[in-house]
C-alpha cells in the first residue's frame, strides 16, 4: 500500500505491521505536521524504517524529542549511569573501541554483555517507567548479517483465544535486568548495576492509548509473574515470547548504511542478529523515548 495524500508517504513491509517511510529529511528538520503523521504511523505500524538518513547525534536527538513532544510521550531517556557513556541521550551500540577505533574482539566482556541484545526483549522494560520508542541509526553496518528482527506482540495477542486474553489481563510480571543478563553469564551485572536497576512490576497486557489496541508484554527482561510460583510464571512468560516470535509475526530488517529504524517498545519485541564481529564494524546510535508513567503498581 502506498499513501501519497501527504508529503510523508509510506509502504507497508508486512501484512500486519512495519512500514517504510519516505518524504522525511531528518537532517534538514521535520515540521510539526509531518512529525504528527510519523506519530500516527508509529501508533499504527509499530515499526518504521526511514531510509537514507545521513544524520548526526544532535539531529537524531532533535527528531526524537519532536516525536515525544507531538506524541505526548515522556521525553528522552538517558543512558544508565553505570554504563559506559553514562547520562547521554545517545546510546552507542558498537563493536568498535572509541579510544582506538579498532574492532573489539567478541570475547571481550563488553561484547559478551552486548550479546544480551540478541535475545528477544523490549528496551527499558526493566525501568519503573518503561520506554515508548527506540530510534536506531545505522552509522556503520556490516555488508552481510547483523539484521534486527522485530516481533509484534499486538497481532499475536489479537490471535489468542478470548479466554486466554482474559486470563492474562490481570497479571503483573516482574522485569529484572539482572535476570536477563544472567541468562548470558552470571557475572555480567555488577553490584552497582543491580542497585541502579532493581526489579520492577509491569502489566502483562498493555493498551495503546492512541487507538485502544492491546498486546501482551513479555521478553527476556520478564523474570516471573507476581503471585504465581516463579517457575510457573516464568514458563508462561517464555510461552508468550515464543508465541510472538513465530515467523508470521516477525519483520526482519536488513540494514543499509544510514537507515534509521523506529519501533514501539510497548508492543514489539526485537533482537539483534549475529555477524562476523571480529571482521566487520557495526556502529549504531540509539535514542530512546520514555513512557509517561508506570504500567503497574
Amino acid at each position: 500500500m502506498e499513501d501519497e495524500t501527504m508529503a510523508v508517504t509510506f509502504k507497508e513491509l508486512t501484512e500486519t505491521f512495519a512500514a517504510e517511510v519516505h518524504g522525511i529529511d531528518i537532517a534538514a528538520g521535520v515540521d510539526e505536521t509531518d512529525v504528527a503523521e510519523v506519530v500516527r504511523l508509529f501508533n499504527t505500524y509499530s515499526v518504521l524504517v526511514f531510509p537514507d538518513q545521513d544524520i548526526d547525534d544532535e539531529q537524531q536527538i532533535r527528531f526524537s524529542q519532536s516525536l515525544s513532544d507531538i506524541g505526548g510521550f515522556g521525553g528522552l531517556e538517558q543512558t544508565v549511569v553505570t554504563n559506559e557513556g553514562a547520562g547521554s541521550k545517545i546510546a552507542v551500540i558498537s563493536n568498535v573501541d572509541t579510544a582506538t577505533e579498532t574492532i573489539i574482539m567478541p570475547s571481550d566482556k563488553r561484547m559478551v554483555f552486548n550479546s544480551g541484545n540478541e535475545m528477544w526483549h523490549t528496551d527499558s522494560s526493566f525501568k519503573r517507567v518503561p520506554a515508548t520508542a527506540s530510534l536506531l541509526s545505522g552509522r556503520e553496518v556490516p555488508p552481510r548479517e547483523g539484521q534486527t528482527e522485530f516481533a509484534t506482540q499486538r497481532v499475536a495477542y489479537d490471535d489468542l483465544p478470548a479466554e486466554q486474553q482474559k486470563r492474562l489481563e490481570p497479571l503483573i510480571a516482574i522485569h529484572d535486568f539482572a535476570y536477563s543478563r544472567g541468562l548470558v553469564a552470571p557475572d555480567l551485572i555488577s553490584a552497582d548495576q543491580r542497585r541502579e536497576t532493581p526489579p520492577v512490576p509491569q502489566a502483562v497486557v498493555r493498551t495503546n492509548p492512541a487507538n485502544g489496541r492491546q498486546n501482551f508484554y513479555a521478553g527476556a527482561h520478564a523474570s516471573h509473574v507476581r503471585g504465581m510460583p516463579v517457575e510457573e510464571g516464568r514458563a508462561l512468560l517464555k510461552e508468550l515470547t515464543a508465541i510472538a516470535t513465530q515467523d508470521k509475526y516477525i519483520y526482519r530488517h536488513t540494514w543499509r548504511p544510514k537507515d534509521l529504524v523506529m519501533w514501539d517498545n510497548r508492543c514489539c519485541l526485537h533482537r539483534g542478529r549475529p555477524w562476523e564481529k571480529a571482521k566487520y564494524r557495526r556502529v549504531m546510535h540509539r535514542t530512546t523515548i520514555a513512557g509517561i508513567g508506570p504500567t503497574a503498581d
